[in-house]
């Protein structure tokens, strides 16, 4: 069953594509945009927050400029697709610090992931140390990226 959200107005979706374009955005800033009073703008913005649409607030770090140069995807593969192997193979994963996306997914394979690490000897080290090792692995490929062609995320609104 799909969960029922209240409908967003024009206002609410403007409001939300400003922020996902700059989270540190101004009360002030983000008003006079919208064309709303400081305070009902911030009343929108606890609604929206309440409601679960506004989930957090992070700095986009530079991967490079870490050090972390390679991005990579991986096919994981289960030896069983048992609720239990689902289960314990995501609790391991979170656990995962470099580790930034997993999704189960439908079709060949059960889980993608993607990860982000200095190299491709830091990968070798991950996928030996880390990702094998994790309950339930019998299988991965994995892909190297070669060029981020889109990387900002922003939902369609």
């Amino acid at each position: 069953m799909t969960e029922k959200y209240p409908v967003l107005d024009r206002t609410d979706r403007r409001l939300l594509a400003m922020l996902q374009n700059d989270g540190r955005a101004a009360g002030v800033e983000l008003a006079e945009a919208v064309g709303l009073s400081p305070t009902a703008t911030g009343e929108r913005l606890k609604r929206l927050t309440r409601e679960g649409y506004i989930t957090g607030y992070r700095a986009t770090l530079d991967p490079v400029k870490l050090g972390l140069h390679l991005l990579v995807f991986v096919e994981v593969y289960l030896d069983k697709t048992t609720p239990d192997a689902f289960e314990r193979f995501a609790n391991a994963v979170k656990r995962a610090p470099e580790v930034l996306e997993c999704h189960m997914v439908a079709g060949g394979f059960d889980y993608l992931v993607k990860t982000r690490v200095a190299d491709m000897n830091a990968y070798r080290r991950f996928l030996g140390e880390v990702l094998l090792a994790l309950p339930a692995v019998r299988e991965t490929r994995t892909y190297a990226v070669m060029e981020e062609v889109k990387t900002d995320g922003a939902l369609p609104l």
